[in-house]
């Protein structure tokens, strides 16, 4: 009798304990929870002598399906598998002014879910956001500096019409 009794009170325990815990949690303000920043790589970006002839040798020796802008990589995202993801890779001439203010030679494009909240969030913490957003019906794009002055792109894509754009582009992705 007393072992059941324990039981029980245990198991009544163990309910209410879990039961404060998941009204305390649920009642945190919103501000409090922790965004999601990053989803993936929305694309590599590298400055080359001739992006001509630098498409034209990925396509020949690696099988890149090359465009006038590099090439696309399709895959379907992890949380949803019914849904497509994209990743762009792209050659640029060396002369490009797109990367300043960074002298490096390359520039990450991140992949982010809700674009104003995260750039609110990382002025507060003191990144430079070097431009404003810009919205296209593709997504929206904003660039930031890391610590080591390395421009970064951070896009919050709308991959259906990233799509569409890239079929009337006649462009084929590599999968």
């Amino acid at each position: 009798m007393k072992k059941a009794t324990f039981m029980i009170l245990v198991i009544a325990t163990s309910f209410c304990f879990g039961f404060a815990f998941k009204t305390i949690i649920a009642s945190q303000p919103k501000d409090q929870t922790k965004m999601k920043k990053v989803t993936g790589i929305g694309g590599i970006f590298f400055k080359c002598k001739d992006p001509v002839k630098m498409r034209e040798w990925y396509k020949t020796h690696l099988g890149l399906n090359t465009n006038q802008y590099g090439a696309v990589f399709e895959w379907r995202q992890g949380a949803d598998t019914t849904k497509k993801g994209f990743t762009q890779w792209s050659p640029f001439a060396g002369t490009t002014k797109y990367f300043e203010p960074s002298p490096k030679e390359f520039m990450i494009n991140y992949r982010v879910e809700n674009l104003e909240a995260l750039v609110t969030e990382l002025k507060k913490e003191g990144v430079t956001v070097t431009d404003a957003i810009e919205t296209f019906d593709y997504g929206k794009f904003v660039h930031i500096l890391d610590i080591e002055g390395n421009k970064i792109e951070l896009w919050e894509p709308n991959d259906i019409e990233y799509e569409k754009l890239g079929k009337q582009l006649g462009s084929k992705t590599t999968k």
